[in-house]
C-alpha cells in the first residue's frame, strides 16, 4: 500500500470527516456553516475536519467575499477505487483456488 493509499484510509476513518465528505460528495458545494448545520460538530471542528479532507486531496476549497465554498474532488478517490478493484482480483483468484482444490478433493 502507497502512502497515498495510507493518507486516504486515515482521512476517512474518522467518522465524522466521512460524514462530511459524504455530504459533499452528495450535496454538492457547501460553506463551513452550511456543513455545521446538522452535523452535530462545532464550527471550528467542522473547519479542522475540511483541512484535513484538503490536505488528503478529497475537497477543494473556493472563497467568495467572507465564505468559502468547499466540494468533494471524487477524483481524490481514483487510489481507493483500484486498490479496491486489486484487492477483489486478489480474492476472486483466492476463491477460485479454493473451489479447485474442493472439486480435486471430491473426486
Amino acid at each position: 500500500m502507497t502512502a497515498a493509499h495510507d493518507i486516504l484510509f486515515k482521512t476517512l476513518a474518522d467518522p465524522t470527516r466521512r460524514a462530511l465528505f459524504e455530504r459533499l460528495c452528495r450535496e454538492g458545494e457547501q460553506t463551513v456553516g452550511a456543513l455545521t448545520d446538522g452535523s452535530g460538530v462545532s464550527q471550528p471542528a467542522v473547519s479542522k475536519h475540511l483541512g484535513v479532507l484538503k490536505q488528503a486531496g478529497l475537497v477543494r476549497d473556493r472563497p467568495s467575499g467572507r465564505q468559502t465554498h468547499y466540494s468533494a474532488d471524487l477524483a481524490a478517490l481514483g487510489a481507493l477505487v483500484d486498490w479496491t478493484r486489486q484487492m477483489a482480483g486478489f480474492w476472486e483468484s483466492r476463491f477460485d483456488d479454493l473451489e479447485t482444490l474442493l472439486t480435486r478433493m471430491d473426486q
